[in-house]
């Protein structure tokens, strides 16, 4: 992209679109199309489709050597593994989460009848702030789940610390965290257990699927009864299950993704610093580090916009993005304790997550991936800086239609 042409037109101003295809956060990653239907075929030939067929052995395998763990059973999706990890735990009563995450962490607690108690987060990581959670230990609190935020992880010492000090387990909803490391160690080996998804939206995928991630050896065992029905051997059912089994399909699917982890991630990695090198120094703009000590996926680009210094809501420039085909997403508004039904069950609980009120009106993710090209995000930095050098102008033109 020419950067000394003239500044885009903006849609939201009357120009058409400056993308004739949308582009969103979290298109899928693909890999390598080939090996991926080789495996399917493979698996069809021998007509074993499910069950723990050997796709999944070795995929469960392979995560397991990656993360350096001993065990990890996959599943169908990571809400299902969240809900197995959560009952495995054998968690009760209360359980401090971040209300900065993805509703499935919240709604895996409140499906079993466990109320989720909504913690407030560092300001500068958005991560779940282990002094704040300290705050939210009542009598009834029997966990924490940490959540790793956007491919950061939490500040995990200080979480294992809090809970052995009130005798409390410690889980991980690892959705954006897969390859990610803390303080050396890849996320995977971290409290009791850890969940990873491999929704199609994320960076690594197997359509639809996740992992539980464990090094406890009595745990890993209750999962994987738990996750087929109980059955211990044939016509055998020796504890309360569900069905949360992977298929063969999304197996290779993962596998495959697994051996592409790299070229994603160096995607990810190029579009980030792109990113980063062309929205420095914009007032009231930060796209979000890294710690440059730990390896990261590069999974998400978020902004933070500070409205006093842009002159413009966040909210208006997703919304002049999305005119422009920049399907960008607001990462996670308006926070879980303001949907239901946490907001009716708990109407004050905003009077104790100040952080987390400013600060999902401040970030937005943008797209990233395989999908699009470094020129896509020259011209997103390009629209954005448009954008931002006429907010009045924007703002009006938005707030007319």
């Amino acid at each position: 992209m020419d950067q000394t042409s003239a500044p885009p037109q903006l849609a939201a101003l009357g120009a058409p679109p400056a993308f004739a295809t949308p582009l969103y956060v979290g298109t899928p990653n693909v890999g390598d199309k080939a090996r991926v239907l080789a495996r399917i075929e493979e698996a069809l030939d021998h007509r074993r489709l499910t069950n723990f067929g050997p796709l999944t052995r070795e995929f469960e395998a392979r995560i397991a050597d990656y993360c350096g763990a001993k065990h990890c059973i996959t599943v169908c999706n990571a809400t299902i593994g969240l809900e197995l990890m959560i009952r495995a735990l054998d968690l009760k009563g209360e359980v401090i989460v971040p209300a900065m995450t993805f509703v499935a962490t919240a709604h895996a607690l409140q499906w079993q009848e466990i109320t989720p108690v909504f913690c407030d987060i560092d300001p500068v990581t958005c991560n779940i702030d282990a002094a704040a959670a300290e705050r939210m230990i009542t009598p009834r609190t029997s966990g924490i789940i940490g959540v790793h935020l956007w491919g950061r992880a939490c500040n995990v010492d200080a979480l294992q610390t809090l809970a052995d000090r009130h005798g409390l387990a410690l889980g991980f909803d690892a959705a954006h965290a897969f390859g990610c490391t803390y303080k050396g160690r890849r996320v995977g080996t971290f409290g009791r257990a850890e969940v990873f998804s491999f929704h199609a939206t994320k960076f690594m995928n197997s359509f639809e699927g996740g992992a539980i991630v464990t090094n406890d050896d009595g745990l890993a065992e209750r999962l994987r009864l738990m996750e087929n029905f109980g059955f211990s051997g044939v016509d055998q059912v020796t504890y309360i299950g569900t069905n949360g089994k992977m298929t063969e399909a999304c197996a290779a699917m993962g596998l495959t993704s697994l051996e592409c982890i790299d070229q994603f991630v160096s995607a990810n990695r190029r579009h980030f610093e792109t990113y980063q090198d062309e929205l420095a120094g914009l007032p009231g703009v930060q796209v979000m580090d890294f710690p440059g000590d730990e390896v990261t996926n590069f999974q998400y680009v978020i902004l933070r916009l500070d409205a006093e210094k842009t002159g413009i809501s966040r909210d208006h420039v997703c919304t002049a993005l999305h005119r422009e085909n920049i399907i960008a997403r607001r990462y996670f508004y308006p926070g879980v304790h303001r949907m239901e039904p946490y907001r009716s069950y708990q109407p004050h609980a905003h009077l104790m997550l100040p952080q987390t009120e400013r600060i999902v009106h401040e970030v937005l993710a943008l797209p990233t991936g395989t999908s699009i090209s470094t020129a896509d995000v020259q011209l997103i930095c390009r629209l954005l800086k448009t954008i931002l050098a006429h907010p009045a102008e924007v703002t009006a033109a938005l707030q007319r239609t």
